[in-house]
C-alpha cells in the first residue's frame, strides 16, 4: 500500500507533530492526577501545565485575563454553552449561512422552543457575508452575532474586524467560530472588537481531539448552564460565578490540554503566518491543477487571498461519494465529502441537491507531490466521466 496522502485537514489535522505525542504520553505517565483537588507535587505540576496552557491560548487570541480562558471537549461543546448562556427569552440572534451545524442546532433549538428569533445572512457568490448585511439585520433587542471566522467548505475568511466594529457600534455581543482559524491565522480580539471566540484543538492548533474552550471578555455575561464540581470552595451550594471555574465542571481532560499546550508550543515555533503561506502556495497548485480539467467545478474558488487552504469541487456525472470512494481505494488519498456538517453552504451553492462535495483541506504536512497525486487522480476520474 502507498503512503497515504491526508487531505481532510479541515475535519482534524493529521498527523500531529511528533512532540506532541510524546509531550502526552510523558505528561500522563507521570502527571495523570487531578489537578486542584490536592496540595502533592504532582497535582501542583499538573494544575501548572494547565495554567501555562490557558496563559499560552490567552496571548494567542490577545485576550487580557488569563482565567477567562476555559477548557471544554471540542467547539461545539463551547458553542452549546456559549449560545445556550447568551441567548435568553425574546432575544434576537444574527448568524450567516455559512455556518457549520455546531452553531446552526443549538439556534434551531431554541428557535423551536420559542426561546429566540434568529436571522441567517447571507453569502455572494465569492462565499464572503458583507458586513453591511449584518448592521442591517441587526434589531433593537439582537443579543450577539454569532459568525463562522473561516469557513469549513469553501475555505473562505470573513471580515472580522469591521464585522466586530458594527457589534461594538450597535453595542451587541460579537461571538466568533474560531475552529477553522484558531492555529491558522492571526486573532486578535481586541483589535476585531471580539467579545467571545470559541476555539477547537484537534484542527490548526495541532492537538489532539476531544479539547477545545473559548476565551470570553470582562463585558460579557454569560448564564451558567451546567453544575458541578470544581475542587474548589465545595461547601458551596452553588457552582461558583468566577471565570475559569464558572464555564467549567469536573475534572478536565488532562491529556487533551497537554497535547493541546505541545501543538500551541510547536505552531509558534514554526510561524503561524508562515505557515499559511506555504498551504495557500499548495492550495493555489492544487486550485490551478483541477480547475484546467474538463468536468471539474470549484466553487468559491477564484483567488487564494483571504483564504484558508480548502477547496471543494465536484466532477460532472459522478456523486461527490463515488469520488470520494475512487481516491480512497484506487489513490489513497483521504477526503471529505458530502455536505461537511454546513447544510445551508450547500443551498446557496445548490450542491445540496447533488450531494454535496468532494472537500480537499491541507495541512502542514502535506507536500508538493501529494498535491500533485491529487491532481493527477481528479485528472484521471475525470476522464471516465467524458
Amino acid at each position: 500500500m502507498s503512503e497515504l496522502i491526508y487531505l481532510d485537514n479541515s475535519a482534524t489535522t493529521f498527523p500531529k507533530p511528533a512532540v506532541v505525542y510524546d509531550f502526552m504520553c510523558d505528561f500522563y505517565r507521570k502527571h495523570g492526577v487531578n489537578p486542584g483537588r490536592s496540595g502533592f507535587d504532582a497535582a501542583l505540576e499538573t494544575e501548572e501545565v494547565i495554567m501555562n496552557t490557558r496563559k499560552m491560548l490567552t496571548k494567542l487570541f490577545n485576550g487580557t485575563d488569563y482565567n477567562r480562558l476555559t477548557f471544554s471537549y471540542n467547539a461545539t461543546d463551547s458553542l452549546n454553552i456559549i449560545i445556550q448562556g447568551l441567548a435568553l427569552q425574546g432575544d434576537h440572534v444574527v448568524t450567516t449561512k455559512l455556518e457549520h451545524n455546531s452553531v446552526l442546532r443549538p439556534l434551531y433549538h431554541l428557535e423551536q422552543d420559542n426561546r429566540i428569533e434568529v436571522t441567517r445572512v447571507p453569502f455572494d457568490s465569492h462565499g464572503y457575508v458583507d458586513p453591511e448585511d449584518i448592521r442591517k439585520a441587526i434589531r433593537s433587542n439582537t443579543k450577539f452575532v454569532i459568525v463562522n471566522h473561516c469557513s469549513n467548505v469553501i475555505g473562505t475568511i470573513q471580515a472580522v474586524e469591521e464585522i466586530g466594529k458594527i457589534c461594538r457600534e450597535a453595542g451587541v455581543y460579537f461571538v466568533v467560530d474560531g475552529s477553522q482559524s484558531a492555529g491558522a491565522v492571526p486573532v486578535d480580539m481586541k483589535k476585531m472588537n471580539i467579545d467571545v471566540f470559541v476555539f477547537t484543538g484537534h484542527k490548526c492548533l495541532m492537538g489532539p481531539t476531544g479539547i477545545g474552550g473559548s476565551y470570553v471578555m470582562e463585558n460579557v455575561s454569560i448564564k451558567q448552564t451546567r453544575f458541578g464540581g470544581t475542587g474548589v470552595r465545595s461547601a458551596q451550594k452553588t457552582h461558583l460565578d468566577e471565570y475559569p471555574y464558572r464555564l467549567e465542571c469536573g475534572t478536565l481532560n488532562l491529556v487533551g490540554v497537554a497535547g493541546l499546550n505541545a501543538g500551541v508550543n510547536w505552531i509558534l515555533e514554526q510561524g503561524i503566518e508562515k505557515m499559511h503561506e506555504r498551504e495557500i502556495m499548495l492550495w493555489n497548485r492544487l486550485r490551478t491543477g483541477v480547475q484546467g480539467l474538463d468536468n471539474v467545478t470549484t466553487y468559491c474558488a477564484e483567488s487564494p487571498i483571504n483564504k484558508n487552504p480548502v477547496l471543494s469541487l465536484n466532477i460532472k456525472g459522478f456523486d461527490s461519494g463515488d469520488v470520494g470512494t475512487m481516491l480512497d481505494v484506487d489513490y489513497n488519498i483521504a477526503c471529505r465529502t458530502g455536505l461537511q456538517c454546513a447544510p445551508l453552504v450547500h443551498e446557496v451553492l445548490g450542491t445540496d441537491k447533488i450531494h454535496g462535495t468532494v472537500r480537499l483541506s491541507i495541512g502542514p504536512f502535506n507536500s508538493i507531490e501529494h498535491i500533485d497525486a491529487a491532481v493527477n487522480a481528479i485528472s484521471e476520474i475525470s476522464g471516465i466521466s467524458k
